[in-house]
């Protein structure tokens, strides 16, 4: 095998990997009962304390992944800070913990809520048609507005990020622990030519 084509399996095979970590991921949450983006049931890891002690709630019932959070190669890489969940257009969008309004209103196409948790943590969703505003105290489970469309995610989905002293996180980390991954071994060694 030429090194041309060893580049360019060991690429395919790298590719293949990062594929299987997204879709992991993407399957991967602290909620009993809801779908992951291939519609299986997402259920916490097992014997996770992570799991079990979950710091936020889903904004929408029942939680489908359709697409799951990319970090950014660097701060101004492409990627999807966040993920986007299904809903119905106009269902109940629910505040994922406790905090206080930070934003209600329109940014350039969509409309959206921030909500700031305390110690540097807030959230953003949207599109959202926000009914609590700028200023109000909110609980944990409590309807903040109704799923909007607008923006880049498609109608019927909204889009849940996070973000720490202006850090982009991953929202299934707050929502429940994200299984640390383990890439397995695929193939067999190549053979040198003799």
């Amino acid at each position: 095998m030429n090194a041309d084509r060893q580049r360019r399996m060991v690429k395919r095979v790298i590719g293949v990997a990062g594929t299987v970590l997204a879709v992991t991921l993407a399957v991967v949450s602290g909620a009993s009962g809801a779908a992951g983006a291939d519609g299986h049931e997402l259920r916490p890891a097992s014997g996770s304390a992570g799991a079990a002690s979950a710091r936020w709630s889903w904004p929408v019932s029942p939680p489908r992944i359709t697409v799951a959070y990319r970090a950014p190669a660097h701060a101004y890489g492409p990627g999807h800070r966040g993920i986007d969940l299904a809903s119905a257009v106009g269902a109940d969008v629910r505040a994922p913990d406790d905090g206080v309004v930070a934003f209600a209103g329109v940014v350039v196409d969509r409309p959206l809520i921030t909500i700031d948790h305390g110690d540097g943590l807030v959230s953003t969703m949207e599109p959202i048609s926000a009914i609590v505003p700028v200023g109000t105290s909110v609980q944990r489970g409590e309807q903040v507005g109704t799923v909007a469309t607008g923006g880049p995610t498609a109608p019927g989905e909204i889009h849940l990020g996070a973000r720490r002293d202006d850090v982009y996180l991953n929202p299934l980390r707050l929502l429940g622990e994200v299984p640390r991954a383990v890439l397995l071994p695929c193939c067999e060694p190549a053979q040198q030519p003799g």
